[in-house]
């Protein structure tokens, strides 16, 4: 499939008005490609450097901080998407009506095309199997001419990270996707996941209470931020089972309910107090895990094969309202067998589980 194409023959403007007196990320380039998310922030340094963006009538920097009151010109280019491609991959499908489909997402897979992940993607999975799929409105600003492809996210209502897998679900119709988009935009779903992280957790259950915003030196990255700084994020978690390493150290399975939809929210939260998910290669303190780290001895196979490489992250259950007749669904995915494998060998004799205490502590 041929890369994204940009047509700067087409170009439109749009003026923003920065409102927050402090605002989530201060960089422009790190603002604007969070604004227009089918910008990359490579694309958008590339436009500044064109001078096709101004900040208060001046051509700016990429780096340049944002204050309260910048008045944002943004030239916009066309974006003209490759076409997507309907692919015979095989879908887990945990429920299926003519309004939507829910799939268990295996680890490893791409929701929809995007730079650098143009095939192989849940999207082109979901092409082939439902024929076609809703597009979302275009957004505000933003205008399409004749025979312009902008990239969007057929029949996406929300997302999985690459390496978590677990339950999502896809629109099958116009109304279908609307009516979820909204659901999870205006918090009226209840989202649950199981995440085995490290170290042994003391207390039965917590909340997490900790503003986020972009990292202030890698953009990929979110970060803990003060009171009144940041945007909101919350979560609650309550401990499954607890692993305790004959050889020192542990783990621990918890359940976390994320009530608000912030970018890695759950990683990072459950970093900051001390208990990152396991193989988290962003947030953790390990990329893989190895059946000697658990058992203290050599495991025997070559090289020491590693039994996780991913982030033990699974999306177990969703609730939300039909879209079409308005009945509350719970649906629930089944555990990934990669997580699954490594609590099967947390439970071989050498492990024994920790009791805890009654506590909730809110950090």
């Amino acid at each position: 499939m041929k890369p994204l194409r940009v047509d700067y023959r087409n170009l439109t403007t749009v003026e923003i008005i920065v409102q927050k007196p402090t605002l989530e990320d201060y960089r422009l380039d790190v603002y604007l490609s969070k604004r227009f998310q089918d910008y990359s922030r490579t694309l958008i340094q590339r436009l500044i450097k064109a001078q096709l963006v101004t900040v208060n009538n001046a051509t700016s920097k990429p780096s340049y901080q944002l204050h309260q009151g910048d008045i944002i010109r943004v030239q916009l280019p066309s974006l003209i998407q490759p076409q997507m491609m309907p692919e015979d991959i095989p879908l887990d499908i945990i429920y299926e009506d003519e309004e939507f489909i829910a799939l268990n997402k295996p680890p490893g897979m791409v929701v929809h095309p995007a730079s650098g992940n143009w095939e192989h993607t849940l999207v082109n999975a979901l092409l082939h199997h439902c024929g076609s799929l809703p597009l979302p409105n275009i957004p505000v600003g933003i205008k399409v001419k004749p025979g312009d492809t902008p990239i969007y996210r057929p029949g996406i209502v929300h997302r999985l990270d690459k390496d978590t897998s677990g339950i999502i679900l896809a629109a099958k119709t116009v109304k279908s996707h609307f009516n979820l988009s909204q659901q999870f935009e205006k918090r009226k779903t209840e989202k649950e996941y199981l995440a085995l992280v490290e170290k042994v957790i003391k207390i039965d259950s917590g909340v997490i209470e900790k503003p986020l915003s972009r990292h202030i030196h890698n953009y990929k990255k979110m970060a803990v931020r003060k009171k009144g700084e940041g945007r909101e994020a919350l979560s609650f978690y309550e401990v499954v089972e607890r692993f305790s390493l004959s050889s020192g150290g542990g783990f621990t399975l918890v359940k976390v309910q994320p009530k608000t939809g912030r970018t890695h929210q759950i990683r990072v939260h459950l970093s900051s107090i001390g208990h990152p998910v396991v193989c988290d290669k962003t947030y953790g303190i390990r990329s893989e895990l190895f059946l000697s780290d658990i058992t203290g001895q050599e495991s025997g196979l070559p090289d020491n094969t590693a039994i996780l490489k991913r982030q033990a992250l699974h999306a177990f259950k969703l609730s939300f309202l039909h879209p079409k007749t308005q009945r509350k669904m719970t649906l629930e995915a089944p555990l990934a067998e990669d997580i699954q494998k490594v609590i099967e060998i947390l439970h071989h004799k050498d492990i024994y589980p920790v009791r805890g205490t009654k506590d909730t502590k809110k950090y």
